[in-house]
């Protein structure tokens, strides 16, 4: 995103208590300049613009409550087809109009955009809105709003934050769109008539309007005659419903006038142009980095296992956390870390099994080691019939066992190699994934801590095929992610198995590694889970919108072929969806909670995305861009570049601004562009 004029230089102090930092907490408003109002102030003679301030932020910005107004501009973005780009535009009220709390009411109102070819993108389809909602203070849910006009309130000293998405369809034609948003301050009663119908008049309207739609529909093919007949008869309907008393406040002598008109609202309004660019480049609908999460559904929605209402919450669920480019997976925790992990909770010969492992967007699922439903098919042979059923499909290629989280001692390590043994007896070609960040420690592998970590892999070989390292043994010393990586080579004599996730590297891509003499490669994961802390890259609440997105530029840079997170929606447990949110007791804010329940803020049962996970998705889509300039001038170029425009070095030198972001995009686009 780029903001023409946008200002940089205003210091900004952290969340105190919170990692990170990028917000403006604990400043106030300097006051209004330059606006002489005496007496109530009317909004529908005053423009909007003497009466807020209106400024667009980057969708990597905490905007607060507190946060002090910047120049408008307008707004410049860049997309490629199948990507989600989002930006915020935030809202102060400079006085008050409303009522004795609010400071009053803008209406906002959001147009289609439009090429000079008359492509559009379409409000409520590919351009949505959403309020950005604090938890613990943090700005951080981002809860739907109504579109294409929505009504907010805003109260006095605090500034409003919206979050803009805009979803570029894959078929959608390159060029440049051109749209606006208008704010419109109005008064407190201006909402319209029809939001307070009955029930019966809103039914009563609906069959009208029904009625003159099933006149008018069935022409094709009709004799002119008759097309004419129908026509009229739809509109003698539609002009008896203009005149109805449901419509009385807008008819005068002169026809109809609304309480704003047009004009009125064209001259008072507050215009913000959005400006995209959308280019020819394609986002492959498979991430091309399996980046798996937990999900967990019985902890909060009070549903039983194996009920109708648990299932359809499990498929609701899974549907949508695709739209992240996240693979979701859920998850039964057993004694000493041992977890039972799938992402379909059929059988594999269920229909919906094979919907869900088939779906594209799908990069990873994991396959149970044991049924998911107690008593069903609990046979000895089941998990064979599971694992046979499944080699048959094209999608096996996306599967994989994760058995146990974190093993710590001997025991543990020896129960993921007897169930990868057996799960290896049916299918040699499996893929067994282990997080890890210890060797066991009742049996050191190593002088050190660090060195026995190392050699995981030589102790788990040939059972297990992705070793997922937590970021936090890492630290700063990027230097040791070879040593890691050099572990994970197979010895002499051992069978090679070599595993690239659906178009993740090209072959050059592992020359650059330093592996052109190899034959083969297990796969390489990382995750992060508690830790590690600010000021490393991290999803935590509170954290600097780079920080959420830079733990995507990291995975790039050391080279890692997936990654998993241990939850995304972990809180405290709940009988009911609309509790309050409590985050788990001992973990950082957010830790483990990437969506909240739709429940809590509104009626509606979709989940409320969190600021973080926007974020994660336009890492995963940096990655997608990262992998286009890899193909065309190497995968060093392309760290190179993520340095070069000081985006990221490290996991303790990357960028604070937006600006960066924006310099590395423009320069995938300019270099790589048709």
């Amino acid at each position: 995103m780029h903001l023409a004029g946008n200002s940089q230089d205003v210091v900004v102090p952290p969340v105190e208590g919170v990692a990170g930092g990028g917000t403006a907490y604990g400043w106030n408003d300097g006051g209004t300049h330059g606006l002489n109002v005496k007496g109530p102030v009317d909004p529908t003679e005053i423009s909007t613009r003497d009466l807020v301030h209106v400024w667009c932020m980057p969708n990597t910005a905490n905007v607060g409550p507190q946060d002090m107004p910047r120049h408008l501009e307008p707004i410049n973005l860049l997309a490629a087809r199948n990507e989600r780009e989002s930006v915020q535009i935030a809202i102060r009220p400079k006085v008050s109009w409303g009522g004795s709390s609010a400071a009053g009411t803008v209406q906002i109102q959001c147009n289609d955009l439009c090429s000079i070819s008359g492509d559009r993108l379409i409000v409520g389809q590919s351009l949505l809105l959403r309020r950005v909602v604090p938890i613990l203070g943090v700005p951080d849910a981002l809860v739907p709003v109504q579109l294409p006009v929505s009504q907010i309130n805003l109260f006095p000293g605090e500034t409003t934050a919206l979050w803009i998405s805009i979803d570029v369809p894959s078929s959608q034609p390159p060029g440049q769109y051109e749209g606006e948003i208008l704010i419109t301050a109005i008064k407190a009663d201006a909402e319209s008539h029809l939001l307070s119908l009955s029930k019966v008049e809103k039914h009563q309207l609906y069959r009208d309007l029904k009625g003159c739609l099933d006149v008018v529909e069935p022409i094709d093919g009709k004799p002119l005659d008759e097309v004419v007949e129908r026509v009229k008869s739809a509109t003698t309907s539609l002009r008896r419903i203009l005149l109805s008393p449901s419509f009385s406040e807008f008819i005068s002598d002169n026809g109809p006038v609304d309480i704003m008109d047009e004009d009125a609202i064209s001259s008072l309004s507050l215009r913000v142009k959005l400006n995209l660019t959308v280019w020819e480049f394609v986002l492959p609908e498979t991430p091309s980095l399996p980046a798996i999460s937990d999900t967990v559904i019985e902890d909060r929605f009070g549903v039983q296992q194996g009920t109708a209402e648990w299932y359809e919450a499990l498929d609701q669920h899974f549907k949508w956390l695709l739209q992240y480019r996240i693979s979701p997976y859920f998850c039964k925790w057993a004694d000493g870390m041992r977890v039972l992990t799938y992402t379909s909770p059929w059988p594999a010969e269920h229909p919906k099994s094979d919907e869900y492992f088939s779906d594209p967007r799908l990069a990873a699922y994991a396959v149970p080691y044991k049924q998911v439903i107690s008593g069903i098919d609990a046979g000895k042979d089941y998990l064979q019939k599971q694992v046979e059923i499944l080699r048959t499909k094209t999608h096996w290629r996306k599967a994989y066992f994760y058995l146990w989280d974190e093993p710590l001692n001997l025991e543990q390590y020896d129960s993921v190699r007897n169930m990868a043994s057996e799960i290896h007896a049916y299918a040699p070609d499996a893929r067994i994934l282990t997080t890890y960040y210890c060797g066991p420690n009742d049996a050191p592998l190593a002088p050190t801590p660090f060195d026995a970590f190392v050699k995981v892999p030589s102790f788990l070989r040939p059972h297990n095929q992705i070793y997922c390292t937590s970021e936090w043994v890492l630290g700063n010393r990027e230097d040791l992610v070879k040593d890691i990586i050099a572990e994970l080579q197979p010895e002499n004599g051992e069978e090679a198995q070599l595993y690239v996730p659906h178009g993740l590297f090209p072959c050059r891509v592992f020359h650059d590694l330093g592996f052109e003499n190899s034959t083969s490669i297990n796969e390489w994961w990382t995750y992060v889970c508690m830790g590690p802390s600010d000021p490393h890259p991290n999803w935590h609440l509170g954290m600097r919108g780079t920080q959420h997105r830079a733990v995507m530029w990291r995975v790039w840079k050391e080279g890692g072929t997936g990654f998993l997170y241990w939850g995304a929606n972990c809180y405290e447990k709940a009988t009911v969806a609309s509790a309050e949110i409590k985050f788990r007791h001992g973990l950082p804010p957010g830790d483990g909670v990437l969506y909240y329940p739709g429940e809590v803020f509104s009626t509606s049962h979709q989940p409320v995305a969190s600021l973080r996970l926007e974020r994660i998705l336009n890492g995963l889509q940096d990655i997608e861009y990262l992998r286009l300039y890899a193909s065309r001038y190497g995968r060093d170029e392309s760290i190179a570049l993520l340095e070069r425009t000081g985006v990221y070095f490290g996991p303790e030198r990357y960028t604070f601004e937006h600006m960066p972001i924006d310099a590395m995009r423009g320069q995938i686009f300019n270099a790589c562009r048709s």
